[in-house]
């Protein structure tokens, strides 16, 4: 009796094996099976691919930030340098003097030579309120039959 159960967990055992052993071959071998594994192989290409590009996105930008630090401080001591020579050479008499420039507090305020400067403007202002405005149709019209009835003697 011994033997015919171990011979049957032992066929058991077996059987259990070759079924997986066989899903296992079923799957390498059928068409089905190798369609999973390319898109899977593909799947991992894009991911790596992605990757790679993140990586190179990243290392584009730190650059480009460290390149704008470099310019930043490359302008910074052309500035400087531009003022120490202006400073030096007008003997702080010039219009940009560095100890005119060091006791400023407030980078907003402007000196007060320019404080009254008016900025340009894009219309011709009327001489007075009554005048017509230089966007109206009939503008410089009145000049124009002024100046032709001045030529033209009336006639009797």
């Amino acid at each position: 009796m011994y033997s015919l159960t171990v011979l049957i967990i032992s066929a058991a055992i077996a059987l259990l094996a070759g079924v997986g052993l066989g899903m296992l071959l079923s799957q390498r071998v059928t068409p089905a099976g190798q369609k999973r594994r390319e898109a899977e192989r593909q799947l991992d290409d894009i991911l790596q691919a992605k990757k790679a590009y993140e990586d190179e996105v990243v290392e584009h930008f730190s650059d480009t930030a460290r390149l704008l630090n470099q310019l930043t401080e490359s302008y910074r001591d052309v500035h400087n340098h531009l003022a120490r020579g202006a400073a030096d050479l007008c003997r702080g008499e010039g219009p940009v003097a560095l100890e005119k420039m060091e006791r400023r507090t407030d980078l907003a305020e402007l000196p007060a030579d320019l404080a009254d400067i008016e900025p340009p403007k894009d219309y011709a202002p009327k001489a007075s309120p009554g005048d017509k405005g230089v966007l109206s149709e009939d503008f410089g019209l009145e000049r124009k039959r002024a100046e032709e009835e001045a030529r033209v003697p009336p006639s009797l």
